[in-house]
């Protein structure tokens, strides 16, 4: 244990940079590896679609009053999450894929970024990229719809508040993360593991 945990001398790391060609070696295996995850276990497929959230503060709030401005896209914002994960969307994104329950798609299918005034993300991952598209764009165009019924109805949602989608989700859908970022991590760790050794485990007599 006081090997390991003693600090590296300047001989130490000498040898370590000395080391090169094991560095060499030690990219390519790691990246292999890395490449070999990616397709033994690749990451699910990611669809996404734009739903663009206007809040018309202008007509909201005639007067120039931030504090008041904020609290109501505050307010607003939070309504709008609701309705983008309440029963009455995710429901209809489920009849409209007839291939996927209503528990599946809350089970970390659905990601919901930038929820500001603005570009509103959906995101849907899943193993297959049609589906991923087909589910990204039914949740995009039934939040767009639920948010005009709401403010038409005022049913506790501000009238004023227009959402649109913008983009659907393309299909195919691309993976979630890239092989590139399997390969760097692959590297990245058999290098850390590589000076552990070089370090701690392999010291001159």
């Amino acid at each position: 244990m006081k090997l390991i945990f003693s600090p590296p001398s300047l001989d130490d790391l000498i040898r370590l940079l000395k080391a090169w060609r094991f560095w060499s070696v030690g990219v390519l295996m790691g990246g292999l590896i890395g490449t070999g995850l990616f397709y033994m276990a690749p990451p699910p497929y990611r669809a996404h679609a734009v739903v663009l959230v206007d809040f018309n503060l202008e007509q909201a709030w005639p007067k120039d009053t931030d504090r008041q401005q904020f609290y109501y896209l505050e307010r607003e914002t939070r309504k709008l999450e609701e309705i983008a994960f309440s029963d009455t969307v995710i429901e209809a994104v489920a009849q409209a894929n007839q291939n996927i329950t209503a528990q599946e798609l809350r089970n970390g299918k659905l990601v919901l970024s930038q929820p500001a005034d603005g570009g509103w993300n959906f995101y849907v991952d899943d193993k297959n990229p049609e589906r991923a598209a087909a589910l990204a764009t039914a949740w995009a165009n039934n939040f767009a719809e639920q948010v005009h019924f709401q403010a038409a109805s005022t049913q506790g949602l501000n009238s004023f508040i227009e959402a649109t989608v913008t983009r659907i989700a393309s299909a195919p859908a691309e993976r979630s993360m890239p092989i590139s970022l399997y390969i760097f991590v692959g590297a990245v760790v058999f290098l850390m593991i590589g000076s552990i050794v070089v370090l701690f485990f392999n010291k001159p007599q």
